[in-house]
């Protein structure tokens, strides 16, 4: 029997080889003129916004361009945004970049139009005003962030905290393959595997899984793991980037609706006070938490089984699901992810605080498959900084 559920997407996707290059037609149907664009240096550096701002300067809108995001978004750096984008007028806001520039965006378009402050909306629901027209644009195959409803900043404790609300899914989600196609291997792999991580936790969400999220996780899942170790190993492949950008976006979709759990709250402090990038922080701790959620999730792991490894006919059902966990193992290791949390700074006096922190995601623990303890964070963190020696 199918259970009630609700589900929440954009209102409009555009998915086209270029589509970048066509924002002013977009821009112009909400009359705007004004224009702020959410980016940070490095993708603005590496010229992925230079045909959207041509055309909006061709179109004769004004663009004003904040691109001092930085990962996991500090609340002072979203709030210096809000400050520029009141002061300028903005009419519509535009974000180019990565999970953090479009989070960013999606506070700055409600926060610059509502009275509210950011530390009073953090949680669920509670972002409940208007917002300027919002447009997003990823450059990688990883967040989905521009079809979900949820922004993460990094509070002055180092604290990740997210803001969830309908009121931040944006107008238009853009999709411009083109524009993943310089992506390093490195961050190709991260944000890949962070992709496969939203599908996989959507589709084992304890709380909110539901059939819609169910079909977008097990396709985005297909997409990813199919074309992951290709577009590591050949960036200029624009087919298979297409194929990673659209799993992206379908798993963004589903965890939008069936939230994440477990592998996030977990990869969230390692980002936050290691300034470890999201998705690698996901992967850091991903096989180590896909085994300890074995005993409730095993059925479900069994049915994605299929999906990343065609061996399994023939096997039971605990078989299938060990076969998935080590399928995900196996594509952190091909895409080259760093086996240990000790590759990234981290050391053993550091796993405590991991663990403290990790238990304070209570919005995401709840959706795992299986209870998690403080004990239980500060296995899996150990088990995880000890797997340089058993790789």
């Amino acid at each position: 029997m199918i259970g009630k559920f609700t589900f929440q997407a954009p209102a409009n996707i555009l998915f086209e080889p270029g589509a970048s290059r066509k924002i002013d037609e977009l821009v112009a149907s909400y009359g705007a003129k004004r224009v702020m664009l959410v980016t940070d240096k490095g993708v603005r550096g590496v010229g992925l916004t230079r045909g959207a701002e041509a055309s909006l300067v061709e179109a004769g809108i004004e663009v004003v361009v904040f691109d001092d995001v930085v990962a996991d978004p500090p609340s002072h750096v979203v709030e210096a945004a809000v400050a520029a984008c009141q002061a300028n007028k903005i009419e519509l806001v535009l974000s180019i970049g990565g999970g953090s520039a479009l989070d960013t965006a999606k506070l700055v378009a409600y926060l610059a139009k509502t009275p509210d402050r950011l530390d009073d909306i953090y949680g669920v629901g509670l972002a409940k005003g208007k917002r300027l027209p919002l447009l997003l644009v990823p450059t990688t195959a990883g967040t989905g962030s521009e079809v979900t409803p949820i922004a993460i900043v990094t509070t002055p404790t180092t604290e990740k905290k997210g803001v969830v609300s309908p009121v931040l899914i944006p107008d238009w989600a853009i999709l411009d393959p083109e524009l993943t196609l310089g992506l390093p291997a490195s961050v190709t792999a991260a944000t890949g595997i962070d992709a496969m991580v939203h599908a996989i936790e959507a589709y084992t969400s304890k709380v909110k899984k539901n059939p819609m999220s169910d079909q977008l996780a097990r396709q985005a899942l297909a997409l990813l793991s199919a074309n992951v170790r290709r577009v590591c190993e050949d960036g200029s492949d624009l087919e298979a980037r297409s194929q990673m950008l659209l799993g992206s976006m379908l798993a963004g979709m589903a965890f939008a609706n069936a939230p994440v759990a477990a592998v996030h709250a977990l990869a969230y402090p390692i980002g936050a006070i290691f300034h470890v990038p999201h998705g690698l922080s996901n992967a850091l701790v991903l096989s180590q938490v896909l085994r300890f959620n074995l005993p409730e999730a095993e059925a479900l792991y069994a049915e994605l089984a299929p999906i990343v490894d065609s061996r399994t006919e023939g096997l039971t059902v605990p078989q299938k699901a060990r076969l998935f966990v080590d399928a995900m193992a196996a594509i952190c290791r091909d895409c080259k992810v760093p086996p240990s949390l000790a590759d990234v700074g981290i050391t053993a006096g550091d796993l405590n605080k991991l663990a403290e922190d990790a238990m304070k995601q209570t919005r995401l623990l709840v959706n795992n498959p299986r209870e998690l303890k403080f004990e239980d964070a500060l296995a899996i963190y150990t088990e995880a900084f000890g797997n340089r020696a058993a790789a």
